[in-house]
């Protein structure tokens, strides 16, 4: 089984994907692929966003403070009796900056490649920005980041770096340009399941959200 899919059905794991389906009164299978398919994009248009030094400092800013990691200190908590609004509205708000004008294309393109309405992928997106921010914030503050290479290069490893490391890029920054469909989603995941077995690589990521 390869490294993504392995995690999200780790019992942490299922309690993520339980919770952000309950969320969006959804199924569990689609949501998972909702999943699969989204975290990839989030982190290449973060890792865009940080290709200019006023791009990285903001993105530094807001990890070193309110995105902590605090967040993933009780997952379970987040999903007791449903999101938090604010929660909520700060992923919308983290949606709106890495995705800008992109973020109905990319709505788009995952509700028509996982055959869930763009509403309820919104909503997992809007609860799945803040963890995955929560996260970058742990890893920010473990490795002593504070500059703009620092943080590409961590954003590099998280999308599984190697060889297809540009051509994935590419293709999400095609997405996110506009340029492509959903049929783009199928080759980002292929990337990054293949590059998942790497402890670096997004399975690396899911591992650490899910506590493996």
């Amino acid at each position: 089984m390869s490294g993504i899919l392995e995690l999200l059905n780790s019992d942490m794991g299922k309690t993520i994907i339980n919770g952000l389906a309950n969320e969006a009164n959804q199924p569990e299978d689609k949501t998972s692929s909702v999943l699969t398919m989204a975290l990839p994009v989030l982190m290449g248009a973060m890792k865009r966003n940080a290709n200019t030094p006023e791009g990285a400092a903001g993105l530094i800013g807001a990890l070193s403070n309110k995105h902590d990691g605090s967040i993933l200190d009780n997952l379970g908590g987040l999903f007791a009796g449903g999101v938090d609004n604010d929660v909520k509205q700060d992923g919308a708000g983290i949606l709106g900056h890495i995705l800008g004008n992109s973020q109905s294309n990319v709505t788009n393109a995952l509700s028509q490649k996982s055959g869930m309405d763009s509403d309820s992928v919104m909503q997992i997106l809007k609860v799945a920005a803040p963890i995955v921010m929560g996260y970058l914030g742990k890893q920010t503050k473990q490795q002593n980041i504070s500059n703009s290479s620092g943080i590409e290069s961590l954003l590099g490893g998280l999308l599984g770096g190697g060889a297809n490391a540009n051509s994935q890029q590419t293709l999400i920054e095609s997405l996110l340009d506009g340029d492509g469909d959903g049929s783009i989603l199928d080759d980002v995941a292929g990337m990054v399941l293949g590059g998942s077995k790497k402890k670096g690589g997004l399975g690396g990521l899911l591992g650490g959200l899910f506590g493996r």
